[in-house]
């Protein structure tokens, strides 16, 4: 099998928009969230992680691009294009273009919305990406609630092991929208308060949005710093409901179980989990019960939810970067928000940052419909 790496990268955030910058304020828990009130979003002030729009614009700017692209398109096209720069790398047929996102422009339905409503398709999405780089293969797009962002990294590892590709550039993004707002809000899922995942005292998720970007290659002789490998992957629908979670975390169990049994490694050798933790009470509870299923209490295990709410599709290569960073960092970076443990089974929740040697980190995240993914990264910056 090919070795897999995930090298270049970028985080386009509230907190910053590299990836160094960003994980420089989780490092100073520093949080993305603040309180806001806009009564076009939501009728009462919410929290919410929200990128700076003037800061967006300027940015975008910089790429002088004549055509006229929505705020969800330049996230994710400032974002791919570092990373894209920083790679070097010729877009010939050779190259992947996977997009994950749960909504996409979901936005341009909302009315006085100046975008043609057809923008909404993800189609149409992935063809603005593939067109302003001129990619030479059409994106990929995956929509898989919220686990796309890590399971569009299981897959463009697959591609590149099936020899379809060597090199797949992935952007993940969603925006915080009324529609969104008013869907969570539904379900009285959204806290008045910043979050606070694995916590007794939690009271909800918070919204974010984000666009993040990596490149995945075959390559391993140009790698950036933070470079990871990917050992093994799972994914696996337990398809319990909607929206609630297993009560026994059947699906995080077996796909954290199949990575495994790819990575050929012991749970003994996990350093640090970046789990999913969206500070609801079912997702969490479900989340504590299929570690200790498999052994996996002990382990240093956190939700970056803390410091940019639930950022949807792109939450799992955000978190999946910031981890990274954490290995090559040998930092085990805090869970904002936490106190006191708020799950009925033992988990080892890190409080403050820790210098810790670490190889190896398994992230983690679960979603709408019983989706469930698992990924095994190995820590390469010794090649």
């Amino acid at each position: 099998m090919t070795n897999v790496y995930l090298s270049y990268n970028n985080i386009t955030s509230s907190l910053g928009f590299d990836s160094e910058t960003v994980v420089d304020n989780i490092h100073n828990q520093i949080s993305g969230l603040q309180l806001i009130n806009d009564k076009n979003l939501l009728p009462q002030p919410f929290y919410s992680s929200i990128i700076d729009t003037k800061a967006l614009s300027k940015s975008f700017k910089s790429l002088k691009n004549e055509d006229h692209f929505t705020r969800l398109e330049q996230m994710m096209i400032t974002s791919l294009n570092s990373v894209i720069q920083s790679s070097k790398i010729p877009l010939n047929k050779n190259v992947g273009l996977i997009i994950s996102t749960t909504k996409g422009n979901i936005d341009v339905l909302d009315k006085n919305n100046e975008f043609p409503k057809e923008r909404a398709y993800l189609s149409v999405l992935g063809k603005k990406i593939k067109d302003f780089f001129k990619f030479k293969n059409d994106a990929i797009v995956i929509s898989n609630a919220c686990v796309s962002g890590i399971l569009a990294v299981a897959v463009a590892k697959r591609y590149i092991n099936q020899g379809v590709y060597d090199h797949v550039f992935i952007v993940s993004g969603d925006i915080v929208t009324e529609f969104i707002l008013s869907g969570f809000n539904s379900f009285q899922a959204l806290s008045n308060a910043p979050c606070k995942p694995y916590c007794k005292n939690r009271t909800g998720i918070n919204i974010g949005e984000v666009a993040a970007s990596i490149l995945v290659t075959n390559d391993k002789t140009n790698l950036a710093k933070e470079a990871v490998a990917v050992l093994g992957e799972g994914s696996c629908n337990d398809a319990n409901h909607i929206s609630g979670p297993s009560r026994t975390g059947e699906g995080l169990y077996r796909s954290i179980k199949s990575a495994f049994k790819e990575a050929n490694i012991s749970h003994e050798s996990i350093d640090y989990i970046s789990a999913h933790g969206t500070a609801t009470q079912y997702n969490d509870e479900m989340e504590a019960i299929a570690f200790n299923r498999l052994g996996l209490q002990d382990v240093p295990i956190n939700s970056l939810k803390g410091y940019f709410g639930h950022t949807l599709g792109a939450s799992g290569l955000l978190e999946t970067i910031v981890g990274m960073h954490s290995l090559s960092n040998n930092t085990l970076y805090a869970s904002l928000g936490f106190e006191t443990l708020g799950v009925t089974q033992p988990i080892n929740v890190i409080t403050k940052m820790t210098p810790k040697k670490m190889n190896f980190f398994l992230k983690t995240a679960s979603g709408f419909g019983g989706s469930n993914t698992a990924v095994i990264f190995k820590k390469v910056n010794n090649l």
